[in-house]
């Protein structure tokens, strides 16, 4: 690939093909009444929101799930039309721009749709969801009596519950106690609602783990994200999943500097490392503004299909690494994926910092150029986030400066 149009020797590859895989497999796992959404909160895990919006409904997703107001408004304007819900409450002062948009918004709080009925303007109703905290802790009802104190409100004809959702904890894990726990509190939680006459058509609890193990709680819809990605929820999932996925993202780089230095010398900031011999050292052109943060230090890349040591504290827009030899400037470097026989997983860099891997790509940052493929052919090449200042004049921004 000629790299001269992304303007720097960094970028994300994203092998759309086998998103859309992923999702016709889990698709045709799944049985035909049950809707797909597919979350694509965070850009997407970091893979391109819009990008991946537009191959999930390709390959059969129904609708779509993004974390905040302004992720849904982003898609709306270039054009997605599936049903989008926001995960996280909107302001009760943006309730008329969700109904301008349609899209569903997530509640659980009494005082939210009070203060929502302040700002509403006209009978055009507002769609919403009901979250039910059936033991994540973070948030929605976790109270009959919450729910209850609800129901004036929502029967109102300007408000359609189009549906209720959980969250599972432990879905992922191989102890199934509490993830039973939360099924049946949720179950319950739908037997009551059902008792109250309030019309409900999607009820909702399955996440990507959830999903490939549990099918008992696959409901009206279940809300698919890692998994799209090629991610398995966790070790135990990859071993029994009845789906075989593939991770679309890889990351890559280029030698930028290449020197041989004397035993004894430093390297970085905070002389974090020094030479035991005469080494050679490169520089790789990424750093902490793109993502790859100082957690990563001490781990690898892959350079000519051999692992090469990070070493010294990852800079803002660069790293160090200790070569055998000596390696022409331009040499490919490898992040995440494959090069020869060896391969650098989001598993191996999530269990280097202690963490899961869809952290990884969702840390890349915008400065990151990101190329899509599909079926090996380059489709797309995004060099930065497109916005519309229009929207925000800078003659209409109070700046004061002293």
């Amino acid at each position: 690939m000629d790299t001269s149009m992304l303007h720097r020797d960094a970028w994300v590859e994203i092998q759309l093909d086998r998103i859309e895989n992923n999702i016709k497999q889990i698709r045709e796992y799944l049985p035909p009444s049950v809707k797909f959404m597919a979350a694509v909160k965070a850009d997407a895990y970091g893979h391109g929101d819009l990008q991946v919006a537009r191959i999930a409904l390709k390959a059969g997703a129904d609708a779509l799930a993004v974390s905040i107001l302004s992720e849904a408004l982003y898609l709306r304007k270039n054009g997605i039309k599936a049903p989008i819900l926001v995960l996280t409450p909107i302001l009760p002062s943006d309730v008329n721009i969700a109904i301008e948009y349609d899209l569903s918004v997530t509640v659980f709080q009494l005082s939210w749709l009070k203060e929502m009925r302040l700002y509403k303007v006209g009978k055009k109703p507002l769609k919403i969801h009901l979250k039910m905290d059936t033991g994540l802790g973070r948030i929605g009802i976790s109270k009959k009596e919450e729910l209850e104190a609800m129901l004036p409100i929502l029967n109102k004809e300007d408000i359609v519950v189009e549906g209720m959702y959980t969250h599972f904890a432990t879905a992922n894990r191989e102890d199934s106690t509490y993830f039973n726990k939360q099924l049946k509190a949720f179950l319950d939680d739908i037997q009551w609602i059902k008792s109250k006459g309030l019309d409900i058509s999607i009820f909702h609890c399955a996440n990507s783990a959830a999903t490939l193990k549990y099918k008992d709680s696959l409901l009206d819809m279940v809300r698919i994200g890692v998994a799209m990605f090629g991610i398995y929820p966790s070790e135990e999932i990859r071993r029994t999943a009845p789906v075989k996925l593939q991770t679309a993202l890889s990351v890559h780089s280029k030698l930028l500097h290449v020197k041989k230095i004397k035993k004894g010398s430093f390297v970085g900031y905070d002389t974090a490392y020094q030479a035991n011999s005469d080494e050679w050292i490169a520089t790789v052109p990424i750093g902490y503004a793109d993502g790859w943060f100082r957690c990563f230090q001490g781990f690898h890349v892959l350079v000519d299909g051999q692992k090469m040591p990070i070493i010294g504290k990852i800079c803002m827009d660069q790293f160090m690494i200790r070569l055998p030899k000596k390696y022409p400037t331009g040499t490919p470097v490898v992040l995440i994926g494959k090069d020869g026989d060896n391969e650098i997983t989001l598993e191996d860099l999530a269990k280097h910092i202690n963490s899961v891997p869809q952290e990884i790509p969702s840390m890349i940052t915008y400065r990151v150029p990101k190329v899509y493929y599909y079926n090996h052919e380059i489709v797309e090449v995004l060099t930065e986030r497109s916005w519309s200042p229009s929207q925000y004049p800078l003659s209409k921004v109070n700046v004061n400066i002293k």
